[in-house]
């Protein structure tokens, strides 16, 4: 199951308020945050979609890219165990740790 809606290389969350009784999400990877909502999946993906076109028209006008700048550089914290496994196991792979989880996080997010 996917909890996602994709559109143009977008991706916007999905959650749901038992509350509200409303769908709700926010366009991920972008400088702004830009939510959409709906009552019903059909409307929720219909805002997504608009959502996405409507902020895309204004960073154009703008003169502005409108995808959030990576570095690629971020601090992982991990529990003492995992860390000092990862370590083990990198230095029996011969790669640093930098490099494995690199290769970690590049297969679970490449390889769907």
């Amino acid at each position: 199951m996917k909890n996602v809606l994709e559109y143009k290389g977008y991706t916007g969350s999905v959650e749901f308020s038992a509350d509200d009784k409303i769908f709700f999400g926010k366009i991920i990877g972008l400088r702004d945050v830009v939510t959409f909502e709906g009552e019903t999946v059909k409307q929720l993906t219909k805002a997504f979609q608009e959502s996405v076109d409507d902020y895309l028209e204004s960073c154009k006008a703008l003169g502005k890219d409108p995808d959030k700048e990576f570095k690629g550089s971020f601090n992982v914290r991990l529990t003492p165990k995992t860390h000092r496994l990862a370590a083990m196991k990198s230095a029996a792979m011969k790669i640093s740790l930098n490099n494995f989880v690199e290769r970690v996080i590049a297969k679970e997010v490449l390889e769907q």
